[in-house]
């Protein structure tokens, strides 16, 4: 229950998104009826606007309804390698090279199983370059594995 948890949580993070919302911060139907409107319940009723008639992905296919795909995706929640005692986990299963915790970080990143005992080793013999202090923030970590998984030739492109 606990590795399927953890993989969950892992695999819905996004260890280095920046920039907007898909299709741009005003795609869709649902962002021109509740224009200017702002809340919880606005924003919710825009998004089933736009889910329900398929309009925001027509507008992104077609470059219509205040849509474009000329940015970057975003992510901007706080990473879950930041939840209670997640990170910790990791470090642990890191420093052990292998582990419930590093294998779900492994699937999240889109390790296939055949390059997961791989990774396992690299980021095991990576442990003092990724968590190079008591104080490591989450953000820290997720930078130096990408770090370290660019500098591998196998695992630079689950990057």
């Amino acid at each position: 229950m606990k590795k399927a948890i953890i993989a969950a949580a892992l695999l819905g993070s996004s260890l280095g998104a920046h920039a907007e919302a898909p299709g741009g911060p005003g795609c869709g139907w649902g962002n021109m009826l509740f224009d200017g409107q702002s809340g919880l319940p606005m924003h919710l009723l825009a998004t089933i606007v736009n889910g329900t008639s398929g309009n925001a992905t027509f507008g992104m296919t077609t470059g219509t309804n205040g849509c474009s795909t000329s940015g970057s995706l975003s992510y901007s929640g706080k990473s879950l390698l930041a939840m209670n005692g997640v990170l910790e986990e990791v470090a642990m299963d890191m420093a052990a090279g292998q582990g419930e915790a590093l294998t779900a970080l492994s699937v999240s990143m889109g390790v296939p199983t055949a390059d997961r005992a791989h990774f396992n080793a690299v980021m095991h013999d990576n442990f003092a370059v990724i968590f190079d202090s008591e104080s490591v923030t989450a953000g820290e970590v997720a930078d130096s594995i990408a770090a370290v998984m660019k500098k591998d030739q196998k695992l630079a492109q689950f990057i």
